[in-house]
């Protein structure tokens, strides 16, 4: 049952980054966009986000619930050290629902739908960085683990591990990272000139990506950070991101094409890409200290605590996962089963 948790705790991984960057994305599309560009943007988010907004928090709630039971010393890590970044999160998520709603569904329209917007705008940037430069802390090798807390200051063992340029750079690329999935996203649910729009906001998105990521792989190697070093030296991860590099002549085709199949699936085929390269050269060793590095199987709970949450997973996934499926279909979102919409062809 140990291999069912570790699906259910990476399948949470992958479909948050997915939707859940998806729905933070499409706030930073918005933020940068044209002013003549922003009332196009925000009334396409309104029309398509739906079901990504109602279901992408879930599965951070089962990846925290997982790390909880099934991994305590993991989330005993990031519960203490990692406190004042995942508090700043919360309260991104929480400024940004409010922002949502209240631009959308306020009775009375008057000058506090400015405010509205910008919270909403900037709460969509600010919150993936943190959540960047959280896991950019776990890989940083700056966590100090302590049991003599008056030994250190707070910033030592509190900001220092997140607060720097590598972790800095990390939250820039998964912020680029959301605003290329929701551009590309947005091509699949436009047409006409609105569709234009949105195919060159993917392409431009698509170009921070590449650049973001190769800088922060030079930075690290440079800084001697040990899960880069270790990611370089990794043949299969290696391959991994070669095959992510040559998926970007197909995927800027479909692109420019304004293909909403292909551009859609080969923008998620990046993701699971890019975490598995990521993921593949450290495992299950995620955490890197000054001292040591934590492997995820050490410190388990007993067997049937394994047991019981395996079982549970399975069932509650039955459920979960159909569900989303047929929500997804009834908003529209995946086209591909529609016919007459599908443009591979082109």
């Amino acid at each position: 049952m140990l291999y069912v948790v570790l699906f259910f705790l990476l399948f949470s991984l992958l479909l948050y980054v997915l939707l859940g960057g998806a729905d933070f994305g499409a706030g930073i599309v918005e933020l940068f966009s044209s002013p003549r560009n922003k009332r196009t943007t925000r009334d396409t988010i309104y029309r398509v986000m739906g079901p990504v907004w109602e279901a992408n928090h879930i599965w951070l709630i089962i990846l925290l619930v997982i790390l909880w039971v099934a991994f305590p010393a993991y989330f005993n890590v990031i519960v203490i050290y990692l406190h004042v970044p995942f508090v700043l999160v919360l309260l991104g998520i929480t400024m940004r629902g409010v922002a949502f709603i209240f631009r959308h569904y306020d009775a009375i329209v008057d000058e506090s739908q400015v405010w509205y917007n910008w919270m909403f705008r900037i709460s969509s940037l600010i919150t993936p960085i943190f959540l960047g430069m959280s896991f950019g802390a776990l890989i940083g090798g700056k966590i100090i683990l302590v049991k003599d807390f008056s030994s250190y200051s707070f910033y030592d063992l509190y900001m220092l591990p997140w607060f720097n340029v590598f972790t800095l750079l990390v939250g820039l690329f998964y912020a680029a990272l959301c605003a290329f999935l929701a551009s590309t996203l947005l091509i699949g649910e436009t047409e006409g000139e609105v569709r234009k729009i949105f195919s060159r906001k993917s392409a431009y998105f698509t170009i921070a990506l590449v650049l973001l990521g190769f800088i922060l792989i030079i930075y690290g190697y440079v800084q001697e950070v040990l899960f880069i070093q270790d990611f370089i030296h990794n043949p299969v991860s290696l391959g991994a991101v070669g095959l992510s590099a040559l998926l970007l002549i197909p995927l800027w085709r479909a692109i420019k094409r304004q293909n909403r199949i292909a551009s859609r699936y080969l923008a998620g085929l990046q993701v699971v890409l890019v975490l598995f390269a990521a993921l593949y050269a450290h495992f299950p060793y995620i955490i890197i200290t000054e001292e040591k590095e934590l492997s995820l199987l050490e410190g388990l709970p007993p067997h049937s605590v394994i047991q019981n949450l395996g079982v549970m997973l399975l069932i509650g996934g039955g459920v979960i996962l159909p569900g989303l499926f047929h929500l997804m279909k009834s908003f529209g979102m995946i086209k591909i089963f529609r016919t007459g919409e599908d443009e591979v062809g082109q």
